[in-house]
């Protein structure tokens, strides 16, 4: 494995020539891109393009790079036939769109959130990975998991991805990486990013020594601490008290996420239409009494938590408290 530290730039790796072999690094000519519903992958013209949802990420901003296909994701609660019915009928119905509608051949990467952050903290349902990666190996196209949020211990791993044991032939990874200083990083497979002739990829601040240095220390940080362990810890906590908020409330349609990566759904009651106004109501009140949380969702009816890995656990009750407050002074 090599890295090379650039934000968001798996899609900016060269492609080697084209062999017989099913390689992943073997997408010469191949020039189309698939993301998924929900997915948000960043700020760059093609990150952009990448990206699902228009305001405030995409507005005004085009136009943006051709060759980007979006297929559906596993959303569990949203899926038409029952959460138990989504991670395949999802993974099939994606497959048969990129293979009608785009062709195997063509498609040179799938960039996937193993969780989505922005879109709204969406587990896709199991089995839905697993395909996509079978698929992926199958036909020659490099799968890139996109960790910038959900990896080194957000979820209660190092990855989210290895929750079904999947292994991207290239890996996004920064937010918690460095502990605050500012570092991204493509991880992969040494024939892809060795692809790059010397100078290819890089930029000003690229592999800032500071930076590296602190993100060394971060990890032994987060080895030391067994942030993973902590990050399970807070998901049986806040799992526990919203789904009891979520029996009391009906306006709570869904709780879900892993670790320290966790959300809680808001529908207008009798039904799943998103209510984006109590949501952003409750996320004020929390914001007045010292307690940040932030919406997020295609339709601007999620509350995401993302506590530090470190925290307490009676600080974490104590803002749980806030947030049920804020929750009974909305409804």
């Amino acid at each position: 494995m090599t890295t090379r530290r650039s934000p968001r730039s798996s899609t900016r790796v060269p492609r080697p020539s084209r062999t017989r072999s099913k390689s992943p690094a073997r997408t010469e000519k191949r020039q189309a891109v698939v993301v998924f519903d929900h997915g948000y992958h960043g700020r760059t013209n093609l990150t952009m393009a990448l990206t699902a949802k228009n305001m405030p990420y995409k507005e005004g901003f085009g136009p943006f790079a051709p060759e980007v296909y979006r297929v559906p994701v596993a959303y569990a609660y949203r899926w038409p036939t029952g959460p138990e019915n989504a991670g395949p009928e999802a993974a099939a119905q994606a497959i048969d769109q990129i293979t009608k509608q785009i062709g195997a051949h063509n498609v040179a990467a799938v960039i996937i959130e193993p969780v989505l952050g922005e879109g709204g903290f969406i587990e896709p349902a199991k089995g839905f990975l697993p395909a996509l990666r079978e698929f992926a190996t199958e036909n020659g196209i490099v799968f890139v998991a996109d960790e910038i949020q959900s990896g080194f211990c957000r979820t209660g791993q190092w990855f989210a991805c290895e929750d079904e044991g999947i292994v991207p032939d290239l890996i996004t990874t920064a937010k918690g990486i460095a502990g605050g200083l500012p570092l991204s990083a493509v991880t992969g497979r040494a024939e892809i990013m060795d692809a790059a002739h010397s100078g290819g990829l890089g930029g000003t601040y690229g592999g800032n020594p500071v930076a590296c240095a602190a993100a060394l220390g971060a990890i032994e940080t987060m080895k030391e601490l067994d942030l993973n362990a902590k990050a399970k810890r807070i998901e049986e906590i806040m799992k526990r008290r919203l789904v009891a908020l979520q029996e009391k409330y009906e306006v709570i349609g869904d709780v879900r996420g892993r670790g320290g990566m966790i959300a809680a759904e808001f529908v207008k009651p009798g039904g799943k239409e998103p209510n984006s106004e109590i949501t952003a109501a409750i996320a004020k009140a929390c914001h007045a009494a010292g307690v940040l949380v932030l919406t997020c969702g295609t339709y601007g009816n999620v509350v995401r938590f993302l506590p530090p890995l470190v925290i307490g656990e009676d600080l974490l009750d104590d803002a749980l408290d806030v947030f049920e407050q804020a929750l009974a002074a909305s409804v």
